[in-house]
């Protein structure tokens, strides 16, 4: 069974930037694309960022264009979220999961890491 373990959130001041983990296991993550994901309190989960299976494709929302960073390390099995010049709208839970491309897209999955909180305050 496939386990996800996000790490790295954090409070920080609108412009401050943060680097979030996922630490997977029970899965061949160098097999799957991935994503991050984020929920912020009455809203969606949406994904924010995806990567293809060796990093060399990846994908952002508008929303966070030119600030995110998605990345990979396929020996590690851990995926990282670099985010640059955070907006107090960035405050969320972030959640990360692997799959094939249509469950990254779709958000199609049944198990889920605990995520991390981010807060972004003015």
């Amino acid at each position: 069974q496939v386990q996800l373990v996000e790490s790295g959130g954090g409070s920080v001041q609108a412009g401050g930037s943060l680097r979030l983990s996922c630490a997977t296991s029970g899965i061949i993550f160098s097999g799957n694309y991935m994503g991050w994901y984020r929920q912020a309190p009455g809203k969606q989960r949406e994904l924010v960022a995806r990567t293809s299976m060796v990093g060399a494709n990846t994908n952002y929302v508008d929303s966070v264009k030119g600030r995110f960073t998605i990345s990979r390390d396929n020996a590690k099995r851990t995926g990282y979220l670099q985010m640059n010049s955070l907006k107090p709208e960035d405050t969320a839970v972030y959640y990360c999961n692997v799959g094939s491309l249509v469950q990254v897209i779709t958000t199609n999955f049944t198990s889920w890491g605990q995520g991390t909180q981010v807060t972004v305050s003015s």
